[in-house]
């Protein structure tokens, strides 16, 4: 758990400015997408809601979604914290690689890597921005509208990551184009596996599966020692256990009531749907 809160309070501060409040590190994102506020790398002392409110009334401020994100075995008291404080906890399965099992994708589907000026990079990032969003329509041409309209300063950070070595992303492609993406962020060591998802009219064929599998290799490969991800849901966490991960903890996040659930972007965000 000692190299997992500390990859958790290193990997942001590539993204983020960082300021202290109390128990609480709070990222204040130099990204266009929101981060969070963590325990305190350290930190072993009690949290009250005054701790939780200054965090909030910061976030606020910032104009930055409300999120707290911590592991739950290294701070247990802090769902009743968050709760009291009037937060939203949601649980995620947190899961660490014992030994890669294998997993090649289905007939007709290749996955590979993607270089930072790959020509397929938006249609992949597009694709699991609706494996995580799925919305009415036809899946490809949603696909195709949104790798045409994504941000170009968004596309551009995608792509510094991939060309300073903070990022890797894997796609999946048929005759279509990209179906499914995902990547991971090495740090010391220890990498998180990000962001995998397929959109919905090619799931149940193990393409996330396979995704897993070529991130993991991957980062074994580049001498990461440790790949470790949260799970969107316990069956996910029962699919990646039949790659070799096994559970260790419990990935909590706190937002509003009202508030999103779950990261997205390209920030951290936990993986979604592997079938």
């Amino acid at each position: 758990m000692c190299r997992l809160e500390t990859y958790y309070d290193t990997m942001p501060r590539t993204q983020a400015d960082v300021e202290d409040h109390g128990p609480f590190t709070l990222f204040v994102s130099r990204m266009p997408w929101p981060l969070y506020a963590r325990p305190r790398l350290g930190h072993t002392d009690s949290f009250d809601v005054l701790d939780v409110t200054a965090v909030r009334r910061r976030l606020e401020e910032l104009r930055q979604p409300v999120r707290f994100e911590w592991t739950h075995e290294a701070a247990p008291s802090l769902v009743e914290v968050m709760t009291e404080a009037g937060l939203s906890v949601e649980r995620y399965p947190l899961l660490v690689l014992d030994e890669l099992v294998p997993a090649e994708p289905p007939p007709g589907v290749r996955v590979r890597f993607m270089e930072a000026e790959d020509d397929a990079l938006a249609a992949a990032v597009a694709a699991v921005d609706i494996g995580f969003s799925p919305g009415e329509g036809d899946d490809l041409s949603r696909r195709d509208e949104l790798a045409r309209n994504l941000p170009p300063g968004r596309l551009a950070l995608i792509r510094e990551h991939i060309r300073a070595g903070h990022q890797r992303w894997a796609v999946a492609e048929d005759a279509s184009g990209p179906v499914a993406g995902g990547s991971y962020q090495p740090c010391d060591g220890v990498a998180e596996l990000m962001g995998i998802a397929t959109i919905p009219s090619r799931r149940e064929r193990g393409i996330g599966s396979a995704i897993t599998a070529a991130l993991s290799a991957d980062a074994l490969r580049h001498g990461v020692a440790l790949v470790f991800l949260s799970a969107g849901s316990a069956d996910a966490a029962r699919i990646y256990e039949r790659l070799g991960f096994r559970r260790v903890a419990t990935a909590c996040a706190a937002v509003l009531p009202s508030g999103p659930t779950a990261s997205s972007g390209d920030g951290r965000q936990g993986s979604g749907d592997t079938r």
